[in-house]
């Protein structure tokens, strides 16, 4: 969930309890705590999905049937608690000690998704003059 609907969607429960959170307002059994929860949930998995590929999608009979308490705040769960699942894309950590990175750094999540973006696209424009050389082939045009 990218920028401004993720600010969206954890904007939503600013000032409400944990019980408004989790109450159902219409005739699903969605709550704004559930989503919450549910949000972070899919996130994690496809971080997952990333890594270790279809494993990450696999599902136990145990998995299919919490899916629909996703979408519940459970007894005991708290406004605060689902709200840390889904951490801040503006979250950062120190980068370690390395000649490309400055000294000190630190990266947000979000500066680490865009850089794996530009990287990419930097690295794929290299791959295209290295394959023109090779044998006058083009990844466009």
């Amino acid at each position: 969930m990218a920028g401004p609907a993720r600010f969206f969607l954890r904007n939503t429960t600013r000032d409400l309890t944990d019980e408004q959170a989790g109450l159902r307002t219409t005739k699903s059994e969605l709550c704004l705590g559930g989503l919450i929860k549910h949000v972070a949930r899919v996130e994690r998995r496809w971080v997952t999905f990333i890594l270790e590929g279809l494993n990450a999608m696999t599902f136990s009979e145990d998995d299919y049937a919490a899916y629909a308490n996703q979408f519940k705040m459970l007894p005991g769960e708290t406004l605060a608690g689902v709200l840390a699942e889904l951490p801040s894309l503006d979250a950062d950590h120190p980068l370690p000690e390395a000649p490309w990175f400055e000294p000190g750094a630190r990266w947000s999540a979000r500066r680490v998704f865009m850089h794996i973006i530009a990287e990419t696209a930097q690295h794929s424009g290299h791959a295209d003059i290295i394959r023109e050389s090779l044998d006058g082939a083009k990844s466009m045009g």
